[in-house]
């Protein structure tokens, strides 16, 4: 399995297909994101590529496995810092699974992983999931997003 790994795991007040919209719209990624957005058709076997508001490219991949509104998996590159692309591609996936008796509760798990030992990228995204999460899970319960900046 993977040598570095970063496990999150967060509930959000809402249905599977809403946070898998939210998961995979361009439009409301660019909202919780910091104002970046994400190209994809999301079909197993696209290239996907996450963008900033300029048009530099900060990650890409492709999607490796898709099941909507449970699971997406995508094989991941940062792109723009060079001791991260050094690493070669990670593993990120995306989990949904139902929760609660209203069936208005979703227990989102993301994994992001790479066959590296103490990697940079790792402990990069570190930092970043928890705030990007953050705003995700606030967005959909209440409209707004905690922080706009990085």
């Amino acid at each position: 399995m993977a040598e570095s790994k970063f496990v999150y795991v967060t509930y959000i007040r809402t249905t599977p297909e809403k946070l898998w919209q939210a998961l995979t719209d361009p439009a409301f990624i660019r909202k919780y994101w910091f104002g970046t957005t994400q190209e994809c058709t999301w079909e197993k076997g696209a290239s996907w590529k996450m963008i900033y508001d300029d048009g530099r490219v900060t990650d890409a991949g492709e999607v490796l496995e898709i099941d909507p509104p449970r699971k997406l998996v995508l094989k991941w590159r940062n792109e723009f810092r060079p001791e991260l692309k050094a690493e070669g591609y990670s593993q990120m996936t995306y989990e949904l699974e139902a929760s609660g008796d209203a069936g208005d509760l979703v227990k989102l798990t993301v994994v992001h992983e790479i066959d590296q030992p103490d990697s940079k990228l790792i402990h990069a995204v570190n930092g970043g999931w928890p705030r990007i999460l953050s705003n995700l899970k606030t967005l959909l319960e209440t409209g707004t997003v905690l922080s706009t900046k990085k």
